[in-house]
């Protein structure tokens, strides 16, 4: 399964408990919980391009599976982290605390934050 496509955000649950609880200012938690998302994915076999723009803000994001790379965090600080593929729709990665979990199931796709007992979904739709 591929994940290559562009996706558009259509819902997320506990994005300002989540937000605040990474030390994100409440200024930019309120600005960015309404805003509308737009994640383009390039699937290359085992490498990832995305990029993720959400209002003027585009993030790029490059991993290959199993091999160290370089995250942004939403706070803007960048981590060191490993992301893995489990079965043929889903990518796991563990940075700094923080658990993310990318699911994709048709044309929608999933993402799932962890920290601590805190959780932060995500759900996009293929357009």
């Amino acid at each position: 399964m591929s994940f290559t496509g562009k996706y558009e955000l259509q819902s997320q649950e506990n994005f300002e408990p989540f937000m605040k609880a990474l030390g994100l200012p409440d200024d930019q938690i309120q600005k960015g919980k309404d805003i509308k998302s737009i994640s383009e994915i390039v699937q290359d076999g085992k490498k990832f391009k995305i990029t993720v723009t959400t209002g003027s803000k585009v993030v790029h994001k490059e991993f290959t599976i199993g091999e160290e790379c370089e995250m942004e965090l939403p706070t803007g600080e960048k981590t060191k982290a490993v992301v893995q593929m489990e079965g043929d729709n889903k990518l796991v990665a563990t940075l700094k605390g923080l658990t993310s979990v990318t699911e994709l199931n048709g044309d929608i796709i999933t993402n799932t934050m962890t920290m601590g007992d805190l959780t932060y979904k995500r759900i996009s739709k293929r357009i």
